[in-house]
């Protein structure tokens, strides 16, 4: 009863034929599926970008995306415009409603065309809060499990908040997708070094 399952983003543009789509996203949707029906408390994020989004390389002429530029808060990865404001790309994958149907809240993020937003926790200033942590600590729950899109972004960011905020953090890896080998190497290097867990599905649906 204190633990609650975080779906971070299973979008139609992180999903095979989407703007930002992750090799296999669309993939392990059913297997989340199976695991939000095991869980009594299952929450979603959503990316809710608008145009002039600080994160899409179209919003700064001459440079590419998947290259890095330098903004208030640090450094930002460019990205290429996906998840607009109610556009069939923003939508949920449809294969995905089982999840999001039970869902008790979608946490939208990335909203402010000022700062993107990876973690499901906090803005990429790392001082905008999304109002996850005070949901959970209000349902009592202590740890979270998380799983979705992308592995090496929304994934991580998300579960390194989550443990900084206090809470158990594990990754339910095969019910997650990277965007980039290097980037997932990282992120399982940071995984190590904060103390969240890695597990596959089957310790949960067995």
């Amino acid at each position: 009863m204190s633990a609650a399952l975080l779906v971070i983003d299973p979008q139609n543009d992180f999903c095979e034929g989407g703007r930002l789509a992750v090799a296999g996203g669309a993939g392990i949707i059913p297997l989340i599926n199976r695991l939000a029906a095991r869980f009594d408390r299952v929450i979603v994020t959503q990316d809710w970008h608008t145009p002039d989004q600080i994160s899409f390389a179209s919003n700064h002429p001459g440079t590419a995306p998947f290259t890095e530029i330098e903004v208030a808060y640090g450094r930002q990865m460019l990205w290429p415009d996906h998840c607009l404001q109610s556009t069939p790309g923003a939508d949920f994958h449809p294969d995905a409603a089982p999840t999001v149907d039970k869902a008790m809240a979608v946490i939208r993020k990335g909203y402010n065309p000022a700062v993107d937003s990876y973690s499901g926790f906090f803005e990429n200033d790392h001082r905008t809060p999304t109002g996850l942590s005070g949901l959970l600590r209000e349902l009592g729950v202590t740890r979270v499990f998380l799983c979705g899109l992308a592995f090496d972004y929304c994934v991580r960011f998300t579960a390194e908040d989550a443990v900084r905020e206090g809470f158990e953090a594990v990754v339910i890896t095969d019910a997650s997708r990277a965007i980039a080998p290097q980037t997932e190497t990282a992120a399982q290097d940071s995984f190590r070094a904060l103390g969240v867990a890695e597990i596959a599905a089957a310790s949960l649906l067995s």
